[in-house]
């Protein structure tokens, strides 16, 4: 049976994304298992805080298992790969995923949203290690996200090989209603 874990943003939770219910509902028709987290100190992301969340809640994975991740989300999922040993799963589709993020948008939010990035923007990552869990990457963008810019698209495809989705005019992916290229994906 297939599984799905997905993995909320900074400062988000089980139901922060309006793309959240529709995929419930819409895995709920195909009978795939669906776990959404809600991850810790959400206002204060910490890379091991993060991933030893999604190990806990990871157990019984195996290859039908996916990963979606949005933002930050993203970063934990990979991180957590990263970390894993013999970890084999079905594939991962990133929404809005980032190792860097827009310079003017961050420093706009502040200098405690600088602290808090700053880990997750320069803790070096294997990505050699990432490719061992899956070959399956899918990144979906969007073309006027203020907090990650696009030139992150050839970071993804060129260290995963990920298939780059750009979509139009859907910023962050927080007021999102649908996300089409997720069913595609599952098939």
């Amino acid at each position: 049976m297939k599984k799905v874990i997905i993995i909320h943003g900074w400062g988000g939770n089980p139901n922060s994304e309006a793309w959240f219910s529709w995929i419930k509902k819409e895995l709920s028709k195909r009978q795939i298992l669906l776990n959404i987290p809600k991850m810790p100190n959400t206002n204060n992301p910490e890379i091991k805080t993060w991933t030893n969340k999604i190990k806990e809640v990871a157990k019984n994975i195996n290859e039908n298992t996916y990963f979606i991740g949005h933002s930050i989300g993203c970063q934990a999922i990979l991180r957590y790969f990263e970390q894993e040993k013999s970890l084999h799963v079905k594939g991962a589709i990133l929404i809005a995923p980032w190792m860097y993020l827009d310079k003017k948008t961050i420093e706009e939010e502040g200098e405690e949203s600088i602290r808090i990035a700053k880990p997750w923007v320069e803790t070096p990552i294997n990505w050699d290690k990432i490719k061992n869990t899956t070959k399956n990457f899918v990144c979906v963008f969007s073309d006027n996200d203020n907090f990650v810019p696009l030139s992150n698209a050839k970071l993804f495809k060129e260290k995963l090989n990920a298939k780059i989705i750009i979509k139009h005019n859907e910023e962050h992916f927080n007021d999102t209603k649908q996300i089409k290229e997720i069913l595609e994906f599952l098939k």
